[in-house]
């Protein structure tokens, strides 16, 4: 037995109708109360009925009725308020004790923790693999639905930073978030301490000269060293060496980026430079993309954006490979949507308490295709839907936030299914 399973039966009401103190008074739950989830009772403000007297207050839940001394809560004056100790086990007599004590063995059907106990020990992808998709289809779309507004929201404590790290700039919390993202998970660190050490006011300034803003992020990279011997990269590091000590600029190490088990369309140095361009070629890229009312139109904004020419013939400085224009494909755009642009749309709606700018993000997830890796490919092989993003990203947060940790009790999808199981006994 957990706490866990005891606090989802009281949530839900899942227990036998005729319920006692163990002094013998009835017990009617008027209303479980809110479930607390930090420091104190476990549920506030319920509301009870005692044998004749309606209670309401905070209602605490053990394993063991000895639980209450041993957590210190008779000398906490956050409890004063508990009008019911629910424990499964009653196990200490004490005369003065002044707060009713109900147990709960024996109250509720022993099948369904048989359930949630094979859930637990499931050795399975999830817990729920291959009952997964028995479960309604309103109830798979309602649990998406909030899967994916509580991944944006775990993502915005990351936007939310940027913009304290950009003194509330927004165009510069954009900056820091893209930069992130161009990363693409490998080089997602670097970039980042990348964008941290070249200020956006500094590429604003120069974003009508495509080559000094090249030239201050590969130097910043720590990859564009004296050592270069082609000519365009010696006049980009001898720029470079000009801006850096007119701003006085610190780069990042060299040693920090990642090439290995790269494809070499997705080293760094080819997404470095479409950073740049990024920068250069889309003007007011922020206020483009509030305006963006559509997938298409946001995508646009980074579909054609490419690598500086020098790059169609180099995947490395100095190394000459066969002529390939170095354009964002179809896939890294899709990536940057998900990942960068839409979060960043949503948190920014959000601020401004501005509901149709949060809605258009949703609704832009759910026109664009899902993504394609282990996670997504095993959701589709148990018979979930996974074309679009809106899915995905929910599916993907699922997994790490409930699945992987156990927390069926948590999940909608997960209740159903126990219940079920339940609801099928009692026939």
């Amino acid at each position: 037995m957990n706490e866990e399973f005891l606090h989802y039966l009281w949530k839900y009401k899942l227990l036998n109708k005729s319920l006692q103190t163990l002094e013998g008074e009835q017990i009617r739950i008027i209303s479980p109360g809110i479930h607390n989830l930090n420091a104190g009772p476990d549920f506030f403000d319920a509301r009870l009925q005692i044998g004749n007297t309606v209670w309401a207050g905070n209602v605490e839940i053990h394993i063991n009725s000895s639980d209450w001394t041993k957590h210190g809560h008779h000398k906490d004056p956050a409890y004063d308020n508990v009008v019911l100790h629910a424990v499964y086990n009653h196990d200490v007599t004490d005369s003065n004790q002044r707060i009713p004590v109900f147990e709960l063995k024996g109250c509720f059907d022993e099948n369904l923790f048989s359930r949630y106990r094979d859930f637990l020990n499931s050795r399975l992808w999830v817990p729920c693999a291959t009952q997964v998709s028995s479960a309604p289809e309103t109830e798979i779309i309602l649990w998406l639905e909030r899967m994916l507004i509580e991944r944006l929201e775990n993502k915005s404590d990351l936007i939310t930073g940027f913009l304290e790290l950009g003194k509330s700039n927004w165009e510069e919390a954009l900056y820091y978030t893209l930069a992130r993202s161009f990363g693409f998970n490998v080089n997602n660190l670097p970039f980042e301490m990348l964008a941290r050490s070249l200020p956006y006011k500094i590429i604003a300034r120069h974003s009508d000269n495509p080559f000094q803003v090249e030239a201050l992020i590969f130097g910043q990279s720590g990859l564009l060293t004296e050592e270069v011997t082609d000519r365009w990269a010696q006049e980009l590091f001898n720029e470079y060496a000009f801006l850096r000590k007119k701003y006085q600029l610190i780069p990042i190490q060299k040693h920090l980026w990642k090439f290995m088990r790269l494809r070499p369309g997705n080293f760094p140095t080819i997404r470095l430079s479409q950073f740049a361009a990024l920068f250069c070629t889309s003007q007011s890229l922020l206020s483009r993309i509030l305006e963006s009312t559509t997938s298409e139109s946001l995508i646009k904004l980074f579909n054609g954006v490419e690598a500086s020419s020098y790059w169609n013939n180099h995947y490395m400085f100095d190394k000459d490979v066969t002529f390939r224009k170095k354009t964002l494909g179809k896939e890294a755009v899709k990536l940057l949507m998900i990942n960068a642009v839409l979060p960043f749309m949503f948190v920014y709606g959000r601020s401004l308490d501005n509901d149709n700018l949060c809605n258009r993000a949703l609704d832009i997830f759910n026109k664009l295709p899902g993504e394609k890796n282990t996670i997504t490919h095993n959701w589709k092989k148990y018979g979930l839907d996974v074309s679009t993003a809106f899915n995905t990203q929910a599916l993907i947060g699922m997994k790490k936030e409930y699945c992987d940790k156990k927390r069926c009790l948590d999940c909608r999808i997960g209740d159903f299914l126990l219940r079920k199981e339940s609801d099928q006994d009692s026939l």
